[in-house]
């Protein structure tokens, strides 16, 4: 089988942990909860705790409105804006920006990525330097079919990932353009372009 290593879509991949930078691309999701329990053990003195299970940098802004349930790390120089939900596991690297009214939930959040405002990100990876704009949809369980199974598409073969909820991994540099939806199990190579309102469907609807 061709490989899919996360490396391959984010490059800083090693920033949250090394081990997981070879692993398949979607080997972090469904282990985020628990990934993000062990992370926050290891946390340096400039993380203040919330609670017992969301730490926040003391150089990060988080609105009093927006609504994180742990387990959750907001890193340095992040940006949570009001009405915004994190919750099932979140982390997000330095300088990320989540605006007014998105929901993240189960994700790894790359430095520099934008989830702009009224995004949905479901247990998914955005790379570095990603924007999505208003209304973009990371789609991460197929509610129209029987048959829940997700594959991702590598090199032309549908490859089992064995999950159930999975959005999308997505490159570094990728523009997700307003209103677009990825269909569970996208892989977006760095850089790529989704157009407003586009549909990124990656495999045939029988397949999984």
């Amino acid at each position: 089988m061709t490989q899919a290593e996360l490396r391959r879509y984010v490059a800083g991949a090693h920033r949250f942990r090394a081990d997981l930078a070879d692993g398949q691309a979607w080997e972090a999701i469904g282990q985020v909860d628990r990934l993000v329990r062990l992370a926050l053990s290891e946390l340096a003195d400039d993380f203040g705790l919330v609670s017992s299970q969301v730490a926040v940098h003391r150089t990060a802004v988080v609105a009093n409105t927006a609504e994180i349930s742990g387990p959750a790390i907001i890193g340095p120089g992040c940006r949570v804006g009001p009405g915004a939900i994190l919750r099932a596991g979140v982390w997000t690297d330095e300088q990320v920006t989540i605006g007014p009214h998105s929901e993240v939930k189960g994700s790894l959040i790359f430095a520099g990525a934008a989830i702009a405002h009224r995004n949905y990100v479901g247990d998914s990876v955005v790379g570095q330097d990603v924007n999505l704009e208003a209304g973009a949809v990371l789609a991460n369980h197929f509610n129209e079919r029987s048959d829940k199974r997700i594959f991702a598409l590598v090199a032309g073969e549908a490859v089992a990932t064995g999950l159930v909820k999975f959005g999308a991994v997505v490159g570094d540099r990728c523009r997700i353009g307003a209103n677009a939806v990825t269909s569970p199990g996208t892989l977006l190579p760095p850089g790529t372009v989704v157009a407003r309102l586009a549909l990124i469907d990656q495999l045939a609807p029988d397949s999984g």
